[in-house]
């Protein structure tokens, strides 16, 4: 007699293979679940209740992101984190550290080895202790190196069940595209060319989903990284995986049952401690999707946020952004957003579809550029090449427009992370952005890849001369976000399911949040402009005869009195 999760697990799989017979679903079903019943999760008995806390911060860094003498990049990032940003890593995310080939680590060339230069499997289970780790699983495409990749051309298996083939034809003029290379690839093999489906580029060979020996294969990678100390899995490009002639190919059907099969099977492994999150940087409703049945993703990156963030602050005006949030999405019970700013990747453009007038968004690529920003383009049906994203590091982002671009900069960075903190769901850090760190013109110079202006590699001795300094932007940086983070763990208000109230859904210069949970309130004031404001208590609800203490600063504001806001000043006012 089956037990219930077996037959949870072959229901799910029938939806995403309705051709199969009963028997190979069963089969199937029974080699996932033997598959991931050798995995050894070691994690913390008490990190199995929920899928979040408090406290919860990820640090999103390669794993090579700081370079420690002859030490694998594992070794080096887990000793500089270990002494200097404890609060930032609750949970770490490591950018994708398997052999690869290209696309910084995304086009993946084996499922077995870690790039030499990170060091072991070992080193990526030290890291893990005493927090959790947040890996990804690339599957839409593998390298063009890939053992599948090899065997599909040698008509060997299992990569010639793997290997998406395909050719140029009409039924695929609609397919929606995040890049503006060749759709299809021509490889050389034994026995000639043969045509392969290559989404993101001629080195990312995508593989073929409708063949369950695809499954099986991510699914032992699934268990490598289990195994080690993952407990959060990102699933890269989600929405791309399932093609079908005359559509648009993204969002299928089959894609979202994927990810109800994978949140399944991390639960079956790390109960409610294992978490999924979704990254598809598409218009704001679709990449909701992932979040809304409350079956598939446990949480989405949100992708909306950077771009707007951005346009309010250089900008200053923050009526688009004041309106995106007073429409705060509700989501089902274990459900959320992660919140960030910067990231590996550029800010992408396409979540701001029907949410900033193009005079607006030409402004913001106008201004990141006289930033020293670039801006990479995607390619339409039609040909058109359009904005996709805006490569420059976050900290350049937040220079002034004028004479001195240091005018201010501070004030500015520190508020957009401040009132991330202060959002509805979990907040993520790129270990760069927190280090203050410009765009790396140097790096951008000797690769041609625009997304390195924002992947800058760091000496661990250059770092501590750099904190140890108490003048330089990076120690000022991570004294005041420290402090934060000390004390949002102490907010119940802040925890990432507090409910959240717009309070200035009509103003231009200030953002005004009540969040909400357990009895306790809390009013997040943020000046968006470089002006001093004026803040009026009686206008934040509460009790009027009670002051209001900043939890930040220890500053107490008395309920009757009008206070001056500093230039992108930031308050967390409790009575």
């Amino acid at each position: 007699m089956q037990s219930p999760r077996d037959e949870t697990l072959r229901a799910l799989l029938r939806n995403l293979y309705p051709d199969n017979s009963s028997g190979d679903l069963e089969e199937l079903s029974s080699q996932l679940l033997q598959i991931l019943g050798h995995a050894a999760v070691h994690a913390d008995p008490s990190l199995d209740v929920e899928p979040w806390f408090g406290n919860d911060v990820v640090l999103i860094t390669y794993a090579d992101a700081v370079l420690d003498e002859q030490k694998p990049g594992l070794q080096g990032l887990s000793r500089f984190v270990n002494r200097h940003l404890r609060l930032f890593a609750p949970v770490i995310h490591v950018l994708p550290f398997l052999e690869s080939t290209s696309d910084g680590g995304f086009a993946v060339a084996s499922h077995e080895r870690l790039e030499s230069r990170h060091g072991e499997w070992s080193d990526l289970a030290a890291l893990a202790e005493g927090r959790r780790l947040m890996a990804d699983l690339v599957l839409n495409h593998v390298s063009a190196s890939h053992p599948w990749v090899r065997q599909f051309l040698r008509d060997e298996a299992p990569g010639r069940f793997c290997v998406l083939e395909a050719e140029p034809h009409p039924c695929w003029d609609s397919v929606v595209r995040p890049r503006s290379s060749a759709l299809f690839t021509r490889l050389q093999g034994p026995s000639g060319h043969r045509q392969v489906w290559t989404t993101f580029g001629p080195d990312q060979v995508d593989v073929n989903w409708r063949h369950p020996e695809v499954l099986l294969g991510f699914v032992r990678l699934l268990k490598q990284k289990l195994s080690h100390g993952v407990r959060w899995i990102r699933l890269d490009a989600v929405g791309f995986v399932w093609k079908e002639p005359h559509t648009d190919c993204i969002h299928r059907p089959e894609a979202h049952q994927l990810v109800e099969v994978l949140r399944y099977l991390m639960s079956h492994v790390c109960g409610d401690g294992g978490v999924v999150v979704t990254e598809t940087n598409v218009p704001e409703q679709e990449n909701l999707s992932y979040l809304r049945s409350g079956r598939e993703a446990h949480l989405a990156y949100n992708f909306p946020l950077p771009p707007l963030l951005l346009e309010a602050t250089i900008s200053g005006s923050a009526d688009l952004l004041n309106s995106w949030l007073a429409r705060w999405p509700e989501l089902p019970d274990s459900t959320s957003l992660l919140n960030f700013t910067a990231c590996h990747d550029g800010v992408g453009l396409r979540p701001l579809e029907g949410l900033m007038p193009q005079q607006r968004l030409l402004n913001l690529l106008i201004d990141c550029e006289q930033r020293g920003g670039l801006v990479s383009h995607r390619r339409l049906a039609s040909g058109e090449e359009v904005p996709y994203e805006i490569n420059i590091s976050w900290w350049s982002a937040m220079a002034d427009g004028g004479i001195d671009p240091a005018y201010l900069q501070r004030e500015r960075f520190l508020l957009t992370h401040l009132l991330m903190l202060v959002l509805p769901g979990v907040p993520a850090f790129y270990l760069p952005a927190i280090l203050a760190t410009p765009n790396d013109l140097a790096r951008f110079r000797i690769s041609g890849h625009r997304r390195d202006l924002n992947r800058p590699q760091f000496k661990s001795s250059t770092l501590e001369r750099r904190l140890a300094d108490p003048e330089s932007d990076a120690t000022a940086v991570l004294t005041v976000m420290n402090q934060a983070l000390a004390r949002r763990a102490e907010l119940p208000a802040l925890h990432p399911d507090a409910d959240m109230e717009l309070l200035s859904p009509d103003r231009v210069d200030r953002v005004v949040l009540r969040r909400t949970l357990d009895g306790q309130s809390l009013v997040a004031v943020h000046n968006m402009t470089a002006s001093r404001l004026t803040l009026d208590p009686a206008r934040l609800g509460g009790d009027p005869e009670m002051d209001w203490t900043d939890c930040l600063s220890g500053q107490v504001l008395h309920p009757r009195r009008l206070h001056a806001l500093e230039p992108y000043a930031v308050l967390w006012l409790v009575q």
